[in-house]
């Protein structure tokens, strides 16, 4: 808001919540490439580990452009040098397992392609008696021809996953001997890392975090809160507070430039009608009132954009495309009932799951291996906690309705009366009814609610 109006004090006060954007109009903006402190996220360094060698090159000589104003702070750094392996570890997987990845989806859509010609053939021969052209069907979509199809498209797709991996240079053990990317970090940052916090700081920074920021959702980090240790989950924080330390010292800059891919709620706030999502302006206000300092959220794609335009940095436009891909939160890896025999689920998913469904205390490690993944996917699905980070998607149901089950699946009737109440129109996964059977009745009848509640947001099949 310009003129008058914005020296009243009603409005200079909330002047963050008023702007339709929060990052700053943009023509203040070239200001935060020129004379701010710039930091750059954890998520933003790791990148360099994602890129191709000629990206890489191209992103750290734009970041050479701006080094006199970059700056480390020891949780970044921190989690930087511990994330390496991690990086490139998940990439190799990823690409290593794409082939086998790619025939079982092909071999699904085999499947399911000759059981779609068959449905329709069984429906020409049943209500038009029209044999002849349920014989053309046969042969037009042969098994053959699926094969042909699909054998086409499987070459195209594992070329493009060769490609990939022809493209990049790392290695899961190239770090710890020829790593190309720490030495130019280093380099980049020279003097300008902080000192690590002493620990009474980092104990009392921590409990901030745990009892009162992540309870009552003050940004930034409080969508972390319960994932692993309150040390690991409060890292948002203790950068947040580094930066603060930082930008009150005598010679701190009166402008902040953060850099990250992060866009969760806890850094974002969510979108509302008429309004996109934005950089909460609590945090903007937060960081004027304790600093005096003015705050500039970016992305990375929109940050090198910056550097770019501003600075005359030379990037390419397939650089800003690894870039943005980059960005991406990776997609959640999915288990089904037929991987799931086959993952070993994390420790931490199963206990949280537990609390969630009302089952402290027990032993998921007693239960059915089957059933604790379900039990992880379900209490997402019914909104009885909040997914954690890079946690896998899970597509594994209790219970059907009959027409809908699985060959083998127990009648619903096996179900004690008064526990289930599709006892005549359902059948049961068998993994679930041998892990009811180690419950003691309350926990037993508590994921058994669960098991109706996620089959009550399942479609019947069409008689």
């Amino acid at each position: 808001m310009q003129g008058p109006e914005s020296e009243l004090p009603l409005i200079r006060q909330y002047q963050d919540w008023l702007r339709a954007d929060t990052a700053g109009s943009e023509p203040d903006r070239s200001a935060f490439f020129t004379d701010a402190l710039i930091v750059l996220d954890t998520n933003v360094l790791l990148s360099l580990y994602e890129y191709t060698p000629a990206a890489r090159e191209q992103v750290l000589d734009a970041l050479s452009s701006v080094r006199d104003r970059l700056w480390l702070p020891h949780q970044v750094g921190l989690e930087f040098v511990q994330g390496r392996h991690r990086v490139i570890a998940e990439r190799r997987k990823a690409l290593n397992d794409a082939p086998g990845n790619v025939n079982r989806r092909l071999g699904e859509a085999n499947k399911a392609i000759l059981a779609a010609r068959e449905l329709v053939q069984g429906l020409l021969v049943k209500y038009a008696r029209d044999a002849e052209a349920s014989e053309q069907l046969a042969s037009e979509i042969s098994s053959q021809a699926v094969d042909t199809l699909l054998g086409e498209w499987k070459t195209a797709l594992i070329d493009q996953v060769k490609a990939l991996k022809q493209d990049h240079d790392l290695a899961p053990g190239s770090v710890d001997t020829e790593d190309p990317v720490l030495p130019r970090v280093a380099a980049l940052f020279g003097e300008n890392i902080a000192d690590p916090p002493s620990p009474p700081v980092v104990r009392q920074r921590v409990t901030e975090a745990v009892s009162y920021r992540f309870p009552n959702q003050i940004p930034p980090g409080f969508k972390d809160a319960g994932k692993g240790t309150p040390l690991s989950a409060a890292g948002d924080y203790l950068l947040w507070e580094e930066v603060i330390d930082r930008l009150t010292m005598p010679d701190g800059r009166k402008r902040l430039l953060f850099v990250s891919a992060d866009m969760k709620d806890d850094w974002y706030q969510p979108a509302e009608h008429g309004r996109a999502a934005r950089p909460w302006p609590s945090l903007m206000s937060e960081l004027r009132n304790r600093t005096g300092a003015e705050l500039r959220i970016e992305t990375p794609g929109h940050f090198y954009r910056g550097v770019d335009g501003f600075l005359h940095a030379e990037i390419a436009a397939a650089t800003y495309d690894e870039i943005d891909r980059a960005a991406i939160p990776p997609a959640r890896i999915e288990i089904t009932e037929e991987e799931a025999p086959l993952t070993p689920h994390p420790p931490e998913l199963a206990e949280a799951a537990s609390k969630a469904a009302g089952l402290d205390g027990y032993a998921a490690a007693l239960l059915d291996h089957l059933f604790v993944w379900w039990l992880i996917g379900v209490t997402v699905q019914l909104g009885r906690r909040e997914p954690q980070e890079d946690e896998p998607l899970v597509s594994i149901a209790a219970a059907a309705w009959s027409a809908d089950a699985e060959p083998g699946w127990i009648p619903g009737d096996a179900l004690r009366l008064g526990e289930w109440p599709y006892r005549s129109s359902t059948r049961i996964a068998p993994w679930f009814v041998r892990s009811l059977g180690l419950l003691p009745l309350e926990q037993r009848r508590a994921v058994q609610r669960l098991a109706a509640q996620q089959l009550d947001r399942a479609p019947r099949a069409e008689p």
